[in-house]
């Protein structure tokens, strides 16, 4: 073990794996063995040896989880500490285990693992060499550089501690009697640092290069004390304090204290000021104490929180123009709203963050874009699925007197991705509930307002904490639900559904692609000609989004990945029995042929994997009798058509409505039958009496009975419908109308049109009659959609009437045009 060259370690080493420190040359660490593999070690090496030997055993760094430490042995890293074994403590609460005084001696390298049972022994090499830290003399040129420079902070950061004298000069003595060589691994190891630093330290063989891995950690270190000094509202006893946390840590579970001196960097001095006093308490605090797990939790909660870390936005445009074609087709509005964000922060830095919300029907990608916008400016993304929730503690968190209590999901979404200006998506904030534990729409009102986030304050926290840098995204299926101070805070984006162009170009891009890799196909083996693609969007689909699309494909997938399995199980058969049994091959030996590639899906192939068509184009077939018109309605999943029928019998004049009728579509009901008795003269509808309901009940229906309805868009509808009956004259089986009533016979603006519109266009309708105030929302449509339809703009039911019907709607006599000037 010793001689006049020096000190050398044993050529063989058992292996002790540690999990929650690095132990380096010429420091002293506590280590705590309760596994298997160390357990035996302990046993066999340190509590039966006899010799200064066998109390040398190699510290090893393991990253891995010690829950998995009885699988296989995990990769070694591939340099350790070898230690010398000063104490050993055996304990059996809560659970056997033994703690181990260990100083490290030298670096060594594993070149070969010589057995891992019962615990591991390797072959290893010595790095350092021990004589080389009893005396030396002074390195020259660059590492005498580095040398003195670490040498003048290590000084520098024992005078900044503010400990007492006695304390300093004992500090002051160690660090003159050190070697300059053991310098750095002595510092690092005293230095509160995580245990990836020290693990640079440890893997730096070569001193010069230990020293520059050092000597950044030393340097923060006084930079930190520097700006903690700078506060004198402070008791004189705090720095002191605070000092000694650098060189003696706290006692905590897993050294999350570690930097706690660090986070004044971002903290208001009254916050800082609350901490340190918080943890003052936790010190004398016994850990028995039922408080000491609450302080402890909530102190490691705000050492963990991001208050100065973020990321650095991606402002490059043209880079983020590309990224959001790729990922997603169409969308052009949401697209430049982004652009225009990262150009306003190329001209502002300190722009804060928007709050937008994107309101349209499902599946139309309004959680995916998000996503996408996130990884635009290259920010952290994280979702917070807000339907059905119906408690303000979710958003603001419970109050730290509580048992159990935790901070809320804007919090909690904070400390799991790391850093302030993340990208934050708030799911379905239409589908907010509410409940005798409060409302969170009211909660949500400080965190989406850009003048109040800045100094958000959770329950469980108690101090404010700033949001202004987060980019908040809402996405919702419909603004009706959303209480309006909410709703007033957020910049709505429409999403609208997609027309059938955009839906093809979407399936080819994206969704036939992923089904395939999801399925285990290639496209050598299925190809979805774009005729079937439309076929399926007609005849099997009628959303807005594209998510029955994607169904449908992954059943043409799971249904082609069928035929080609059992093509190639078949196939194998065929070639064992013609080499087992060539001269004994009957023709009806059932064993088909593997299909050939590529399986082409096309309309016949559709059928029958899909089965019949869900929906049929019955426009025309409806409208063979006079009493039936076409309504145009808009929903949370985007727009639908929708029949309105009538039919007449006698009786007393009564006006009947079934369908689950709103009270607004009741009153347009009762608005059109009251325009069409003022006006039955003019348009002959009397019948040569006064009134044309004399002795005439009027049955008025809006089918799909079970889904309620109500607006006041169907108007025009029902004055067309009831027109059409009282007439006995066929509305055109091409058109399609929206627009409110007056009782003056004018056509008032309406919403949703684009969505409308759309709904008609899929039903391959050819005429639209919209009002005429509502003729700039065209602008929105897609130009192939308006190249299709012929549009009709009506400011009066009389335009409306001449449009509906072919030739017309004559007058008996020419009145006056009524002009609104609404």
């Amino acid at each position: 073990m010793s001689s006049n060259s020096g000190i050398q370690i044993p050529s063989r080493l058992p292996l002790l794996c540690t999990h929650d420190g690095v132990l380096l040359p010429g420091s002293t660490m506590r280590i705590s063995v309760d596994t298997a593999r160390n357990m035996q070690l302990v046993k066999s090496r340190l509590l039966k040896g006899t010799s200064l030997k066998s109390t040398i055993i190699g510290v090893i760094p393991n990253t891995r989880d010690p829950e998995h430490d009885s699988d296989e042995l995990p990769s070694l890293h591939s340099i350790g500490t070898a230690g010398l074994a000063v104490q050993v403590v055996g304990s059996n609460w809560p659970k056997p285990h033994y703690t181990l005084l260990i100083t490290g001696l030298c670096r060594f390298r594993v070149t070969q693992l010589l057995r891992e049972r019962p615990f591991p022994v390797a072959e290893v090499e010595q790095l350092d060499k021990l004589e080389q830290y009893t005396e030396g003399g002074q390195a020259d040129g660059e590492l005498g550089e580095l040398s003195q420079r670490f040498y003048q902070a290590a000084v520098q950061l024992v005078g900044m501690l503010d400990m007492s004298v006695p304390v300093v000069a004992k500090l002051r003595r160690l660090l003159d009697s050190l070697p300059r060589e053991t310098l750095p691994d002595v510092l690092a190891s005293m230095i509160r640092t995580s245990n990836k630093e020290k693990l640079q330290v440890l893997d730096a063989v070569d001193l010069e290069e230990r020293f520059k891995k050092a000597l950044p950690l030393l340097t923060r270190q006084i930079e930190g004390l520097k700006l903690l000094q700078k506060t004198r509202k402070l008791r004189p006893d705090d720095d002191k304090r605070v000092g000694q946390h650098l060189i003696n840590g706290l006692p905590c579970q897993n050294g999350s204290f570690q930097d706690f001196f660090l986070i004044y960097l971002t903290l208001s001095q009254r916050i800082f000021c609350f901490l340190t006093s918080l943890l003052h308490r936790l010190k004398k605090m016994p850990q028995s104490m039922p408080e000491y797990a609450l302080t402890h939790n909530y102190l490691e909660m705000m050492v963990e929180l991001p208050w100065s870390k973020s990321t650095t936005d991606c402002l490059d445009i043209r880079a983020a123009r590309v990224l959001l074609d790729n990922d997603h087709y169409a969308m052009e509005k949401l697209k430049r709203r982004v652009l225009e964000y990262l150009a306003v922060r190329q001209l502002k830095s300190t722009l804060k963050g928007p709050i937008l919300c994107f309101v349209g029907p499902p599946g139309v990608g309004k959680t995916s874009v998000g996503r996408s916008i996130a990884r635009t400016l290259g920010r952290e993304f994280h979702r917070i699925a807000l339907g059905g929730v119906c408690d303000q503690s979710d958003i603001r968190g419970h109050r730290r007197t509580y048992v159990g209590s935790m901070p809320g999901r804007i919090i909690n979404g904070l400390k799991t991705v790391g850093v302030n200006n993340p990208v934050f998506l708030l799911d379905e904030v239409d589908k907010l509930g509410k409940s005798l534990q409060g409302d969170p729409a009211a909660a949500l009102l400080e965190v989406l307002d850009p003048e109040q986030n800045h100094s958000f304050t959770d329950h469980y926290l108690n101090v404010p904490f700033d949001l202004s840098q987060v980019l908040f995204i809402a996405t919702a299926n419909t603004t009706a639900t959303i209480p309006p101070a909410l709703l007033d805070r957020m910049e709505v984006l429409q999403v609208p559904g997609y027309t059938q162009e955009e839906k093809v170009e979407i399936a080819h891009r994206h969704l036939i692609p992923h089904q395939l890799e999801q399925h285990g196909l290639t496209p050598q083996q299925l190809q979805i000609p774009q005729d079937t693609t439309k076929d399926i969007i007609s005849k099997y689909t009628r959303e807005a989004g594209v998510r029955s699309l994607e169904r449908k494909i992954g059943a043409i997938c799971r249904a082609v990945a069928v035929k080609v399995a059992e093509g190639h199980k078949e196939g194998k058969a065929s070639l064992y029995l013609s080499d087992q049994n060539t001269e004994n091959k009957d023709e009806d030996s059932g064993i088909a042929s593997p299909p050939e590639m590529p399986i082409v899906i096309d309309h016949i192939a559709l059928k029958d994997i899909l089965g019949p068509p869900v929906f049929e184009m019955e426009v025309s077939e409806r409208l063979t009798l006079p009493g039936v018109a076409i309504g145009l309605a808009w929903t949370p999943m985007g727009g639908e058509i929708m029949f309105v029928e009538a039919s007449r019998m006698e009786g007393d004049g009564q006006l009947t409505l079934t369908g689950q009728l709103g009270d607004v579509m009741k009153e347009s009901a009762h608005l059109a039958i009251s325009w069409l008795r003022s006006n039955a003269k003019t348009y002959l509808l009397a019948n040569g009496s006064a009134d044309p309901l004399e002795g005439t009940d009027i049955h008025l229906h809006f089918p799909a009975g079970a889904v309620t309805k109500d607006g006041p868009s169907a108007g025009v509808t029902i004055v067309t419908c009831l027109a059409s009956l009282l007439s006995g004259r066929l509305v055109r089986s091409d058109v399609a109308m929206t627009g409110e009533i007056t009782l003056r016979g004018l056509v008032l603006p309406v919403g949703g049109i684009k969505d409308k519109v759309l709904a008609a266009h899929r039903a391959n309708l050819k005429r639209v009659i919209i009002p005429k105030r509502n003729e700039k929302d065209l602008e929105e449509i897609p130009a192939h959609v308006r190249a299709d339809l012929d549009f009709v703009f009506a400011s009066t039911l009389d335009e409306v009437l001449n449009a509906a019907f072919d030739g017309g709607f004559p007058a008996a006599v020419n009145h006056p045009q009524v002009v609104s000037k609404l």
